[in-house]
Order: C-alpha cells, then sequence, then structure tokens
C-alpha cells in the first residue's frame, strides 16, 4: 500500500517514547512492502542527518517547522477558552503542515493515511477518498485529568480538568472517523472505546523497541546514584520528579547520606532545576546517559499522571537496570513486582524501595537479568509488531 505516515515529532533520535512508536512502525510497514511516506512536524534541534537516516527506509520524508514559545501557547490558549476546543488540539493547528499535504495528494497518489497520535488526526480528517488509520497511543484526555486530581491550584485545576472534558469530546469524534484506531495497552483501548460509543473493535498493540540495539549496561561496583530520566517539559515527568524530590528524597537520606540524585531531562523548568544541591544534580538533555546509567543503583519511574506506557521502562530493562516505579508509571506494561520492578506509591514505601536497592547489591542484579529477559520476550518491535499486518489487511 502507499501510505502517508503523519507525526507530531521528527521520530529519530529514539530519545523519547513517541519517537519510539512511530520509528518502529515505520520500520515495520517498510519491511513489510508498503510505500511510506512520512510527514512530520520539526522542531530547532532536529537534524538533517535524522532525516536521512529516516529516508534510508521511508520512500519519501518531508517535514514543516513548529516553532514554540510561550507566547504562542498563551495565545492558543486564550483562543481554545474561547472556542472551547482542546488547547493542544489548536496549538498543532498549523496551515504550513496543511498545505503541505494539500500539495503532496494533488500530485501523488495515496491508499492510506496514517496519523500518529491525536495531534495529527485532524490533518488526516481532510485526506478524503483515503483509508485512516490512528495510532492513538493513549486516551490523552486522562493526562490532564489526573494532573487536576493531584494539583492543589485551583486556576490551574480548572483548566485542566476543562482541557480534560474538551480532549474526551474531540477524542470521542475523531475515533467515530477513523477506519481503525490503534491504541498502546488494554485499559486506553477500553477508554477509547467507551467514549466512541459506536461499539467499534479497535486493536491494541503495545510500543516496542529493539533490545539488540541496546545492550546491558555494565554498572560500577556498589553505585550510589539514582537516576530520573525523562523529558522534563512534559508535565507528569516534572510532576513525578518533584514528588520524589520533596516527598521521597528526604526519607531516604537518612539511609543514604552518600546517594546522589541525578535528574536527566531536555529543557528542566526552573522548579526542576532548583532541586539541583549537595546531593543532587540537575543535567538537562544528555545525549548518551551510559555513564549515568553505570553509576545507578536504581532507575526511577515515578509518575502520577500519565497514559499508555513508559517506554522508559522498557530502555531500562534493556539497560539491564534496576526499576522502582510507582503503579501509574509502570501502567500499560506487563510488569512482575518483586522480579523485574520495584512497585510502590506512598513517599515511605517508594523510599523503603530505594533504600533497599542501595543496600543489596543482589536484588538489583536479580532484577536487572529478570527485567532484561522480560523485554526480549516481550517487547521486540520484529515479533510483536506483526499485529500492524492485520490491521492493515482489514484495510483492503
Amino acid at each position: 500500500m502507499r501510505i502517508i505516515l503523519l507525526t507530531q515529532v521528527l521520530p529519530h533520535p529514539l530519545d523519547a517514547g513517541p519517537k519510539t512508536r512511530a520509528y518502529y512502525v515505520l520500520r515495520h510497514l517498510a519491511a513489510r512492502g508498503h510505500q511510506v511516506t512520512l510527514v512530520s512536524f520539526t522542531r530547532g534541534d532536529d537534524t538533517v542527518a535524522s532525516q536521512a537516516h529516516l529516508r534510508t527506509f521511508c520512500h519519501a520524508v518531508h517535514t514543516v517547522p513548529m516553532r514554540r514559545s510561550r507566547m504562542r501557547d498563551a495565545c492558543f490558549m486564550a483562543a481554545s477558552l474561547l472556542d472551547g476546543r482542546a488547547f493542544i488540539i489548536r496549538r498543532d493547528t498549523h496551515a504550513g503542515m496543511q498545505a503541505l499535504l494539500d500539495s503532496l495528494l494533488a500530485r501523488e497518489r495515496f491508499d492510506v493515511v496514517h496519523a500518529d497520535q491525536l495531534w495529527m488526526a485532524q490533518y488526516a480528517l481532510r485526506c478524503h477518498n483515503l483509508r485512516r488509520v490512528l495510532d492513538a497511543h493513549n486516551a490523552v484526555y486522562l493526562i490532564p485529568q489526573r494532573l487536576a486530581e493531584s494539583t492543589t491550584n485551583p486556576l490551574k485545576r480548572a483548566l485542566l480538568q476543562r482541557e480534560a472534558r474538551a480532549l474526551a469530546r474531540y477524542e470521542a469524534e475523531t475515533c467515530r472517523r477513523f477506519d481503525r484506531v490503534v491504541a498502546v495497552t488494554a485499559e486506553d483501548c477500553r477508554l477509547l472505546q467507551s467514549l466512541a460509543g459506536d461499539g467499534r473493535s479497535m486493536a491494541v498493540i503495545p510500543i516496542c523497541v529493539d533490545p539488540s540495539t541496546k545492550l546491558p549496561v555494565e554498572r560500577k561496583p556498589h553505585p550510589r546514584r539514582l537516576l530520573i530520566l525523562g523529558t522534563m517539559f512534559w508535565p507528569p515527568n516534572v510532576e513525578g520528579t518533584l514528588w520524589f524530590a520533596r516527598q521521597v528524597w528526604p526519607r531516604v537520606l537518612p539511609h543514604a547520606p552518600e546517594a546522589v540524585l541525578t535528574i536527566v531531562g531536555k529543557n528542566p523548568p526552573p522548579a526542576v532545576r532548583a532541586l539541583a544541591g549537595p546531593n543532587a544534580e540537575v543535567t538537562g538533555y544528555v545525549a548518551d546517559p551510559t555513564p549515568y546509567l553505570a553509576e545507578s543503583a536504581a532507575f526511577l519511574v515515578p509518575l502520577h499522571a500519565a497514559g499508555g506506557m513508559r517506554v522508559k521502562i522498557l530502555d531500562a530493562w534493556c539497560w539491564g537496570m534496576p526499576i522502582v516505579a510507582t503503579t501509574i508509571g509502570a501502567e500499560g506494561i506487563a510488569v512482575r513486582p518483586g522480579e523485574n520492578i520495584l512497585i510502590a506509591d506512598e513517599p515511605a514505601a517508594f523510599a523503603e524501595a530505594v533504600v533497599q536497592l542501595l543496600r543489596e547489591p543482589s536484588l538489583g542484579e536479580r532484577l536487572s537479568a529478570n527485567g532484561r529477559a522480560w523485554v526480549e520476550a516481550h517487547y521486540d518491535w520484529r515479533t510483536v509488531y506483526a499485529k500492524w499486518d492485520e490491521v492493515y489487511a482489514s484495510l483492503a
């Protein structure tokens, strides 16, 4: 089939979950003989080299620059409040992207338009006479809904609740207008089916990785570092990091005064940067986290608001890292608590799990080995993504 695949972020390098998802879906579709044209937004730090790499298996790659700023976001928020549309959908409505698609559709013939994530659905819906596939990833409305539940700021809570309602309406309408909808977890599938309300069948295909490209890291004896890794402009990562630093970290230090908390991730906001101190460091973006992984006793995923599944857990398993996560942090992934991960939701329990890993290297080694074996068996894209063949066969 001739497929035009739309992404909100350029799917390379693989430094974020959405990029990883889109990248291996592209790889799979191309390997199955489909002719895939990638159309993607780009940011200022995307490189020509990344686009060249994607062209090695895509039929063509077309991009549109996406510029973000606080001033632009404020304008989009004001417009969103006036017309009732979800802020994040209005923010990504871009005339340049629509013009590019119109031009491509006028001069080339396609069979399917594949929208990666809800943000790109609006463009797919304007591609008339094509079969439509939405890789929704997750039920997006759930993220602001959960953030609203955890915030103490009344104005912020009201805005988040309003965004959750607007997104739920938009997701419901959007899902009903696609031929096939795919989610990354069974729970997200259930939520989206409930929103759509038309009894449609949806597919569940988890995010997968390539364990052969992420080998176990050789960790140093008796590591004392605790690592939080993730894009720090994503609100759930920020909230989770602040929760750990304020409520868990003070409970860990009396038992491990030599431990160091390391926060690695792109664009940390002032509240996260302010956490840096004698026993904590904030690095910003790091292209290769291997040196930090080698010195870490635990890989932390302290999230309390999210949707879908966290690719960072799959990556950490590939690297052979012991993981401590909240229930929501590990949500959507087939985990075995106590065998390949430690799960804790309350500050005292989370701190206890962290201290246990600092004190018991053998526990970390067992979690590491089991996690690596688990990701190889259950989350390798070369085997799991055969499920995409069923999705596309149903469009014929």
